[in-house]
């Protein structure tokens, strides 16, 4: 087996003889794409051309499987792969030639892509991408088409074609920069029949392609061109100085890591709020020492001001970042907040003139001037996207871009695409088109929702609940190993998203568990900076948190049991607002705080003194907090009647208890599950609706108040009781 330094080499022999034709494409590209260094998320294609029974005629053809359009490497299975007759795709070429319109970003080109779908095999459901014809019209069985750093980095050099002949010699050819394509297509087959020893062929500004007739040896070939290309720069690189003189050497340094997550937490929320006025957005920091590295530099300013080369990074990244030329040893937070005001400002103003000097009579109409990318000295990185999974592989996509220009640099001059390619890619409208088929989104998207109490009953019934509509939710709880069980669960079931998650808070996917003590507020305060570093603020924050103290038989319960029920009862969600709301105005984006209350609250029992008088003190925290946090932020509670299905305050010894004081029969060996389904139902037939309430029916009422379905309630109790008709209003 051959020996690499800058690439993994995956392939197991025994694994792909197990395997069919298609298998060994998806394994093939498995492999690949499990590496970043060969090509980033979403990025990149395979294929093999196979010998399939036609189902029409029952006789061999060759089908050309080829990963469709959207879909990631790493992660693609069968289902990711378009089948097309080749024949039909090569038949294509005269029906091209025959349009008087044909060329490069002429109509005809577009057209075709919708062409491939008469070429479909076996009614195969994928649509196929617009690199199809790169992949049918090269004469090899199997091709791969990659984006990695160290060949873009030759790709976007000044001298590209000069130096794709001096690292590879006439092994590989060169195209200049074209819009993959048909017409792409066609010049790579004309190269190859001009060429036939050519086994790869530099795509300007791009990334590469090659090919063989054997599966195991394209591979194999793949990481070697990776692997020649990456030994070249790096010599080069270390020749010049290294890191030290990485991006002209270091112009700033770097803050601690304490510092840094201090300067994050304290901007995050009002720049999310900066951000979001058409959209909310979520966030991604970044500050590895790669990214660092380059918002330090003294070359950082001028590189980001070209923005990105490869089209695969700019549709994520747009057509620059926002960079802050911010001094972290001498400036503050508030400086740097000023800054980032200004460089906003700026920004927006520049996107709308690229977008006016660029755009064609039928462009689609401006989308968000907002950067996605911010590089902060010092500091690090923030990408913004939709969704987490979005800003993370936005945030993983520039540091792609980093490393690009660090090459680039390091060999020869980087360039990016001119603004007019770039914009043509933007706003393609083949990809407005891919736009408008995404399905709608849910209906708490872009949110994200703070759980308080996820570990259990309610509060875990509460997180399942509100991810389904799209948010994302913060597990929270007085034991972090709890709330992480929580989240696990939802990740689990909902993934984390495309692309490598890292470690750390930051890397996070759609759920996060977090430790907090509701009635410490520093407590409180640094799981907020948490949430902020993790999607860059919040939305709505649901306690579900609480605890009930019994009295004894005399009816007296300790003086310090009696502080604690109200401690955590009243005074932990007065905090948790108290401490929200600092970060909802640093946002200025409306959001909801939904408390728990009691039926209890009102309604008099026996045994239960200082629960009931704390839940009728958290009743009117709700009506008090509602006045406090408006205009911003509604403040409503969720009054549940006894829980006793899935409730931390139902042990089995509290159950036991419960059936003896109300003189329900049990035996001591009974099953848990069975005694409290004797208590629940006791408590069912005490309401009007006669059914037991569970947490489930709990949750529904705290998403509709974390929605916009109850958009004009503020300050009111929400009973989900079944009907206990002595907690009616008197």
């Amino acid at each position: 087996m051959k020996s690499y330094k800058f690439v993994n080499f995956l392939w197991d022999d025994a694994k792909a003889a197990a395997l069919d034709p298609v298998g060994r494409l998806v394994y093939r590209s498995n492999i690949l794409g499990s590496d970043q260094r060969i090509t980033n998320t979403g990025g990149g294609n395979t294929s093999s051309k196979i010998s399939e029974k036609d189902p029409l005629t029952g006789q061999p053809t060759e089908v050309l499987w080829v990963k469709g359009s959207g879909g990631d490497l790493r992660t693609s299975t069968r289902e990711n792969f378009s089948s097309l007759y080749q024949q039909k795709l090569l038949d294509m070429q005269q029906l091209y030639a025959a349009r008087p319109d044909k060329g490069l970003k002429a109509p005809a080109e577009d057209d075709m892509v919708g062409m491939q779908a008469h070429a479909t095999f076996n009614l195969n459901p994928r649509a196929s991408s617009i690199d199809t014809p790169l992949h049918s019209f090269l004469p090899a069985k199997f091709v791969d088409h990659m984006h990695p750093n160290a060949i873009i980095s030759i790709a976007a050099s000044k001298n590209c074609e000069k130096l794709t002949q001096e690292i590879f010699g006439g092994e590989m050819a060169y195209v200049p920069w074209m819009r993959p394509g048909f017409e792409l297509g066609l010049a790579m087959q004309a190269i190859v029949q001009k060429n036939p020893k050519v086994k790869s062929i530099m795509m300007g500004q791009h990334g590469f392609i090659s090919w063989d007739n054997e599966e195991k040896a394209c591979y194999t070939y793949t990481l070697d061109c990776i692997e020649k290309a990456s030994a070249f720069i790096e010599a080069k690189y270390q020749a010049k100085g290294g890191d030290a003189a990485a991006f002209g050497g270091a112009k700033y340094a770097t803050l601690t890591p304490e510092q840094r997550r201090a300067t994050f937490a304290a901007i995050l929320p009002w720049f999310r709020g900066q951000v979001s006025k058409a959209k909310r957005l979520i966030g991604t920091v970044q500050d590895d020492e790669k990214i660092l590295r380059f918002v330090n530099s003294k070359d950082a300013a001028r590189l980001a001001e070209l923005g990105t080369s490869c089209p695969d990074h700019f549709l994520r990244t747009k057509i620059k970042p926002l960079y802050v030329d911010w001094n972290p040893q001498a400036e503050d937070t508030a400086a740097l907040k000023q800054k980032l005001a200004a460089g906003l400002e700026a920004y927006r103003k520049d996107y709308a003139a690229y977008y006016n000097t660029c755009k064609h009579a039928n462009s689609p109409a401006m989308r968000d001037p907002n950067p996605t990318v911010v590089l902060i000295p010092g500091v690090g990185l923030i990408a913004w996207g939709k969704d987490k999974s979005e800003s993370r592989v936005t945030a993983e996509f520039y540091t792609c871009a980093v490393e690009v220009m660090r090459g680039a640099e390091a060999i020869d001059t980087y360039i990016a695409l001119s603004q007019q390619e770039a914009f043509d890619i933007e706003y393609w409208l083949l990809e407005e088109a891919k736009l408008k088929r995404m399905p709608a989104e849910k209906e708490l998207a872009r949110q994200v929702v703070v759980v308080i109490g996820a570990g259990s009953g309610i509060g875990k019934e509460t997180a399942h609940r509100i991810v389904k509509e799209g948010a994302h939710i913060v597990c929270v709880d007085m034991k972090i190993e709890t709330a992480q069980a929580t989240a696990k669960e939802i990740t689990d079931k909902y993934g984390v998203g495309i692309g490598v998650a890292g470690s750390g808070i930051s890397s996070c996917g759609p759920a996060l568990g977090l430790a907090a003590n509701i009635v410490d507020r520093a407590s409180v305060r640094a799981m907020l900076d948490d949430v902020a570093l993790a999607y860059g603020g919040f939305d709505s924050i649901c306690v579900t948190a609480g605890v009930f103290w019994p009295s004894d038989t005399t009816g007296h319960i300790p003086d310090d049991k009696w502080a604690f029920t109200f401690g955590v009862n009243v005074t932990g969600s007065y905090i948790v607002g108290d401490e929200a709301l600092k970060t909802w105005k640093e946002q200025g984006l409306k959001g909801q705080l939904v408390l728990t209350t009691s039926a209890n609250a009102a309604v008099a029992k026996k045994g239960s003194l200082a629960y009931d008088c704390s839940k009728a003190a958290a009743n009117h925290l709700v009506r008090e907090l509602a006045m406090e946090l408006a205009p911003l932020v509604r403040v409503n509670g969720v009054a549940p009647a006894t829980v006793v299905q899935g409730s931390a305050m139902f042990p089995r010894d509290r159950v036991i208890g419960s059936l003896a004081k109300y003189n329900i029969p049990y035996k001591d060996d009974e099953a848990t599950d069975s005694l409290v389904a004797k208590l629940a139902q006791f408590y069912a037939d005490r309401t009007l609706t006669k059914a037991p309430i569970t947490p489930a029916d709990q949750a529904e009422a705290y998403f509709l108040l974390v929605s916009q379905r109850l958009s004009k309630t503020t300050g009111q109790i929400v009973t989900v009781d079944g009907g206990l008709h002595e907690a009616f209003l008197r």
